[in-house]
């Protein structure tokens, strides 16, 4: 738990770093971390509600999608968004290391996943999903949109418990001392993601697909999730201490930053293109 002594000054509100062990529980030799946690309740969760969804009469089509689509669709997901997750922090992150230690993008216990890369193979997952079963792309990827930020949340509060991808040296709102990071007070830029990018963005999504049927009109959860994210991210770059080995480029943007543009420009083409068809 958070300690109970707050300091606040000037602009900015001063937390105690919460002891929490990244350890979950043990079971003889072998660890269950709250990082492995969060992307097994991520993936459990999209798979139920996925089905959920699909089966109910928010959905465009309920005969075009059925249970073994789902379970393909989840199972292959994982497995896209891992491999790409890896792949994408060692090409848009730091390259020029794997470049010269092949071996060592196979150690994924070691840390290294980007969002950005992810995204990037549940896309072509889906994709292929979508050819094998011969349905719309759009009514696959609403459905994992809709249900993707429960796993980002849980992602950042592991992400914070574990005191990794902290902010930078905090002048306002919240100011934290990171264990591994050093005796600054930085913003704990984790919470944020997690706040924004998991919570407000799973009520935002549900929200037009409970009260404005927003299933019925594929590729509009998607086009708004990505701006959403994007939107997000970006912002909260300002907040985020950018990756060591590479900085700022041009001496403002974060590479989170730069990878999260696209995402907007892409989200804004394909609500083009649900409300006009």
């Amino acid at each position: 738990m958070l300690n109970s002594k707050i300091n606040v000054q000037i602009n900015v509100i001063y937390l105690s770093f919460p002891s929490i062990s990244p350890v979950f529980f043990s079971i003889g030799p072998i660890d269950v971390r709250w990082y492995s946690l969060a992307y097994i309740i991520g993936f459990i969760f999209a798979w139920r509600y996925i089905r959920y969804l699909s089966n109910s009469n928010l959905n465009y089509d309920k005969s075009s999608i059925n249970d073994k689509l789902i379970d393909d669709l989840v199972f292959y997901s994982i497995l896209a968004l891992i491999i790409g997750a890896r792949i994408g922090y060692v090409t848009f992150y730091n390259l020029e290391y794997y470049s010269k230690n092949l071996i060592e993008v196979l150690y994924i216990w070691n840390g290294g996943l980007s969002f950005h890369g992810g995204l990037i193979g549940i896309i072509l997952a889906t994709i292929i999903i979508a050819k094998s079963y011969k349905c719309r792309f759009f009514e696959l990827s609403d459905l994992i949109c809709v249900s993707a930020p429960v796993g980002i949340f849980f992602g950042r509060i592991s992400n914070f418990i574990n005191g990794e991808l902290f902010g930078r040296p905090s002048n306002y709102f919240i100011g934290m001392v990171f264990p591994s990071a050093d005796d600054q007070y930085r913003h704990p830029s984790q919470l944020y993601e997690a706040f924004f990018e998991g919570l407000v963005i799973f009520i935002v999504l549900n929200t037009f697909i409970f009260y404005f049927k927003k299933l019925k009109t594929p590729g509009f959860i998607s086009g708004l999730f990505l701006i959403l994210y994007g939107f997000f991210r970006f912002m909260i770059e300002f907040t985020r201490e950018p990756d060591a080995q590479i900085g700022y480029i041009f001496n403002y943007l974060t590479m989170g930053m730069i990878l999260s543009i696209p995402m907007i420009l892409v989200g804004f083409i394909f609500l083009y293109k649900s409300q006009n068809k």
